[in-house]
């Protein structure tokens, strides 16, 4: 197996450009790369499209912001596909403003649409979201009598995952519940940056234990300090 490039997570920061369609894992901050998430937040890039899970926590009487909840702050992203925005009044005034475009997907449809993307699908059909909002401007498919929705694959340029081992060809696991959305966020993108806390030699990771095989993977970051929050 080839190693991947091991590099920094300002490094990594700078392989993301302006414009570009950004995946980042994670479940309210939970698997979410907290030190590229700081180092993109320290950078100028702006204008991207952030697909996620959710906007993170932000509570600026308690200086908390967890996930990308600081990256929404500093406005970085100018469209956010997401399923839920509860935690963070940020993105929610940003929404209100009309300083921020947000597109609101339900949680398994976002899931299955970044699946697609990545099992080379064209689309697949579901019954949530017929009869409401979210079916406006879809198609309508009916399938033994009942309503379904046509929804479209999800494509992402860069994807930012957090796993807790990976080996030096680009194998992965993860944290248990850390490993949400990651496996399926690696499949959906070109290009592919992986925060992880521990890296080992090649072969040191049965195979029968690898979540996101190295084919997905092209740049490892090394966890420099497990301590790092995504602050305010």
């Amino acid at each position: 197996m080839i190693e991947k490039p091991i590099i920094s997570s300002a490094d990594a920061a700078k392989l993301i450009s302006s414009g570009q369609k950004v995946m980042v894992g994670g479940f309210m901050g939970c698997g979410s790369p907290p030190e590229l998430l700081k180092s993109l937040a320290e950078s100028d890039t702006d204008g991207l499209t952030l697909i996620c899970n959710d906007c993170g926590l932000y509570d600026s009487v308690k200086n908390i912001a967890t996930g990308v909840a600081k990256n929404v702050k500093k406005k970085q992203f100018s469209k956010v596909i997401t399923s839920h925005i509860g935690l963070n009044p940020e993105i929610q005034r940003q929404l209100l403003n009309g300083e921020t475009e947000v597109e609101l997907v339900p949680q398994g449809t976002l899931a299955e649409q970044i699946r697609s993307a990545g099992c080379g699908l064209g689309g697949f059909l579901t019954p949530t979201g017929v009869g409401t909002e979210v079916e406006e401007g879809k198609q309508v498919i009916e399938v033994d009598g009942k309503k379904f929705l046509l929804e479209y694959p999800l494509k992402g340029d860069i994807a930012l995952i957090h796993a807790s081992r990976a080996d030096k060809a680009g194998n992965l696991q993860y944290a248990r519940s850390a490993r949400n959305f990651g496996p399926l966020m690696a499949m959906a993108c070109s290009t592919v940056i992986v925060q992880a806390d521990e890296i080992v030699e090649i072969g040191e990771i049965d195979p029968e234990n690898v979540i996101t095989p190295s084919i997905f993977v092209n740049y490892l970051v090394r966890t420099e300090n497990r301590e790092v929050k995504n602050g305010i």
